[in-house]
């Protein structure tokens, strides 16, 4: 299935955790350190309290400085406000209306955060053109070819790990959720190491 249609299917448990996941692979931009969203994850185990949810997201907020209504001048590039916004997003209460909006989101803002963290290369898609490009390939229209073709390999490669959570949640429900937080940590030191190097070379 396409990304689109997995998370047209997904229950609420899948949702939240595909969003917590494209937001905990681009933690590095707001300088959290590792352990900062796994409150979060440890709620959306059978054992987890859903009541505890918002007091959690209140706290992981707090601990990366989001506030609950901002504008571009609150933070330093375009990249890291997506993150920010994806956090302040995040619903107080668990439920699968709530969290499909949240994840649909979260996959969108994800993939343009690593569009903006890798120049697109010859064949890319350009910023003008990405809009429609991210559109069909979320919703597997786009030629196969053309999947590597139109994006840059960061962005191809959160577009496999969005789908490979989901498709994990899908198939074993929350036995899948520790394969999906090593999935989420993988992406998580990559985008690290390109935050690091662009640093860097600034």
């Amino acid at each position: 299935m396409s990304l689109v249609e997995l998370i047209a299917q997904a229950d609420e448990r899948g949702l939240a955790v595909s969003a917590l996941a494209c937001l905990d692979r681009c933690v590095p931009l707001l300088g959290g350190d590792d352990e900062v969203l796994r409150p979060l994850w440890a709620n959306l185990a059978d054992n987890g309290d859903t009541v505890e949810w918002g007091a959690l997201l209140d706290k992981a907020r707090a601990q990366l400085g989001v506030a609950d209504v901002m504008d571009a001048a609150d933070v330093e590039d375009e990249a890291a406000l997506l993150v920010r916004r994806m956090l302040a997003a995040a619903p107080a209460v668990r439920s699968a209306d709530e969290a499909r909006v949240w994840a649909d989101g979260c996959s969108v803002a994800a993939l343009q955060i690593h569009r903006l963290l890798d120049p697109a290369e010859d064949g890319a898609a350009s910023a003008e053109t990405f809009p429609q490009v991210l559109e069909s390939v979320r919703a597997g229209t786009a030629p196969v070819a053309g999947r590597t073709d139109a994006v840059s390999p960061l962005v191809a490669a959160e577009l496999r790990r969005q789908t490979t959570v989901l498709e994990l949640l899908t198939e074993h429900g929350s036995a899948g959720l520790r394969r999906a937080l090593e999935v989420s940590t993988e992406g998580r030191r990559v985008l690290r190491a390109v935050v690091s190097r662009r640093a860097r070379n600034a």
